[in-house]
Formats: C-alpha cells, structure tokens, sequence
C-alpha cells in the first residue's frame, strides 16, 4: 500500500528555559541553562540539591482549582502543553472528525508525586486506612492521553506508551505510524514528566546516576565534557500535532516539518548501563534511517541522548561513528539535555520539537557547558560546543535511549511541499 506522508502542524513546550514553544527555542539558541537550586522542598539532606524545574509557571493560569485536584503535577503539564500545540495547528472537532483525531502521550514515571505524597500521608497517620478517591486515576501513566482526549472531544486512538526515557519518542512514532497507514488524519502526541520531588531525586541519586555539583549548578550538565558526572533532572512536557499530509494541506495548516523515519531497538545488556559498544544506539540509528529511506550522508544533525553520563556518552559518540563513517565528521551534532536537563519519559518530545525547530530555522542547537575535551571521544566531530550554530538543515535525527535498553529514534526533513 502506499503510506500516508505525515506533517508537524503543532507545537507546544514547558520547559525549565521556556514555558511554551517559542521560549523554549528562544532558549535552546541563546545556551540558556535552566538548572537551579531546588526549590519544590528542602533538598539540603540530598546529595544532589539542583534541577531543571519550570520556573515562572503558574497551573491556575491554566487549570481550574477544581480540576487541578483531579491531576497528579505530570498530567497537568500535558494539559498545557498538549493545548498549546492544538490551538496552534488549529486542530477542532468543530472542523476536524473528531473520530479520526487521536491522543497517545508518553510518561516513563507518570504520577510520582501523588504516589509519593498518599504512601507518605498513610504512612504518617494513625493507620486508617484514607486515600483520596483520585489516587488511582491520578497516579497512572496512561490518564494525561484520556484527559488530553476529553477535554477536547478527541475520540481517535488513546493511549500511552512507557518505555522510560524513549517513551515519548515511541508515542511519536505511533502516532506517525497510524496516520501513514491510514488509520487516522492526526494526532496529539508527546509526553510529560514530574518526577523532581524527593523521592526522584532520591532514587536517582541512590542509582549514582545524578550530578552532584551542587557548587555550580548551571553548569553541571555537561555532555561529552571530560569532567562530566551525572545527568540533571527535569521536567515539564513537548506536544506535536502529527498531521496526514493531504488534510493538514486542505485545511490551509501551518506546517513546520515532515516526519518520514522512526525506528527502535533494545541493548538486551543491563537495566541501566547503555551497552558499551553503543550497539542498541547503532541499531536503532539504522533502523530509523532505513524507515525513511535516508542515506547516511544526508542527515545534517543529530539531537543526541546525550545525558552527561561517563559511559552514555562514549557508549552514543561510538555508534554515531559506526553508522555515520566519514559523514560523522560533517554531522553536527548536539544534546540540549545541557540545558533543560533530562526529562525523562518527556525527553523524546521536547528534543523532538528541537530538531524540528532546527530543521525549521536552519540553526543547530548548542551543547552548552563543555570545558575540557574528553580524550576517549574523537575532538573533530562537532559536538555544537557552547554556541548554537547556523547551517542548512535538510534532515535531522533524535535519539533517545531507556533504562531497560529501550531505545527509540525520530527522523524529520525540512518540508518542501
């Protein structure tokens, strides 16, 4: 059969350095780091006391007190963000069937904080037994792409997709992949994350998988420095209208790119180290590059995993080198996670929205705080160090990689007509 060709007509992002679209990229261009002191409760026991938390972002300019109660923090940002992305592709079931119209939204964790915050108020009481009727319904992972659908009448395919931090790549990718078969005419897709509270900190610091440069926050992430330690929590949330072509086209719609490849692969090698030889990355790479029919030397940038991990790093710079050969060297190559942190199951789409802005503008993003070159990754390919960078953009590729050896890659072209 012949596929469906599918467009990006909406964006919605908030984030630690913007708290919608175009403040989010304003940021990723200008090198703005949004890591700070904790200030959601008293991290001073904590071994990490910094994260990438929104700042400036009031809920009730967006959510009525009484819905608010029903919403665990990660669900409210998808509310935000997912409505910021609809208004601006125009998308209405007043126009649009809505039966065709469909929400799949990503989280890897979902409500942690209402998790954390029942166990604790059961745990500190007198032993009854009193949970808030919306426990339940707030805590699962999958609510933000049922309240997404009803709030705005969406009666399409619903549902969410968790593979931890590929998660919302892996929601993009089916959303991409229903409407090229034909099955529907768009999509709400992304994912959303609130996991800075005290037991994320906590488990990630127990896993040593934070920075503890609690001396200069802004710069503690600092993908393929030498002296790199750990990744930044974030969090927030990135939502794309997914668009079949010949409807986005119909109805006179913006559009800001296609997405032609998305691809997925496992390392089958350890719950949380990546494999060393970056194989799963290398497969995935692959992967993705064959769904879009896209030679190795056409791709102009690629949005790395990137997390500032000593071995995650390597782990991706080898299979780039793999994959890409002598092209590598012609590549840029840059990880916004210096920026926003890493957000998680949210990672996918906010890095998404980058390439896509990157393919968009012509301007590559930096990889902000890199102050010494690390002597185990080859010093001429182009990390993007510390300023964002003008080239023409015809293709990019964003890679993001799961605890569990999940990994997921989005590919996206400049739109031509």
């Amino acid at each position: 059969m012949e596929l469906k060709r599918v467009v990006v007509t909406g964006i919605g992002a908030l984030t630690a350095i913007g708290n919608n679209a175009d403040e989010y990229w304003n940021g990723l261009v200008n090198g703005v780091s949004g890591a700070a002191p904790i200030t959601r409760f008293d991290a001073s026991q904590f071994k990490t006391q910094f994260a990438c938390e929104l700042k400036n972002f009031d809920v009730n300019d967006f959510i009525h007190r009484k819905e608010q109660r029903k919403m665990d923090p990660f669900t409210q940002y998808a509310m935000v963000a997912s409505e910021e992305a609809i208004n601006d592709a125009g998308l209405s079931i007043e126009t649009q069937d809505p039966d065709r119209i469909g929400v799949i939204w990503a989280s890897g964790i979902g409500g942690i904080h209402t998790f954390q915050n029942e166990v604790q108020n059961f745990v500190e009481g007198d032993g009854t037994p009193r949970f808030n009727p919306f426990f339940i319904p707030k805590m699962i992972a999958d609510i933000a792409s049922g309240q997404i659908s009803m709030k705005h009448g969406f009666r399409g395919p619903n549902y969410s997709t968790v593979s931890a931090c590929a998660s919302s790549t892996n929601s993009i990718i089916d959303a991409f992949n229903y409407i090229r078969l034909g099955k529907a005419d768009a999509f709400v897709t992304g994912g959303s994350e609130a996991s800075v509270i005290e037991a994320g900190i906590g488990g990630f610091n127990a896993l040593k998988a934070l920075s503890t440069r609690n001396d200069s926050p802004e710069t503690a992430s600092r993908p393929f420095d030498k002296d790199r330690e750990g990744f930044v929590l974030g969090e927030g949330a990135g939502a794309l209208i997914l668009e079949e072509y010949e409807h986005a086209k119909a109805r006179g719609a913006k559009i800001y790119a296609e997405v032609i490849g998305g691809g997925m692969s496992a390392d089958a090698h350890h719950i949380t180290a990546p494999h060393p030889e970056g194989l799963g990355a290398l497969n995935v790479m692959r992967n993705t590059l064959s769904d879009g029919y896209l030679n190795v030397d056409q791709v102009d940038y690629i949005n790395v995993h990137g997390t500032s991990t000593p071995l995650g790093d390597i782990a991706e710079t080898k299979a780039i080198q793999r994959v890409f050969k002598d092209h590598a060297y012609n590549l840029n190559i840059s990880s916004t996670k210096s920026m926003t942190g890493h957000l998680l199951g949210a990672a996918g789409a906010i890095e998404s929205i980058a390439s896509i802005f990157s393919v968009y503008h012509d301007v590559v993003p930096p990889t902000i705080n890199h102050f010494t070159d690390d002597p185990e990754l080859d010093s001429k390919l182009n990390f993007t160090f510390n300023e964002a960078q003008e080239r023409e953009v015809n293709y990019a590729l964003s890679n993001t990689f799961g605890f569990g050896g999940h990994n997921a890659s989005v590919l996206v072209k400049k739109f031509k007509g």
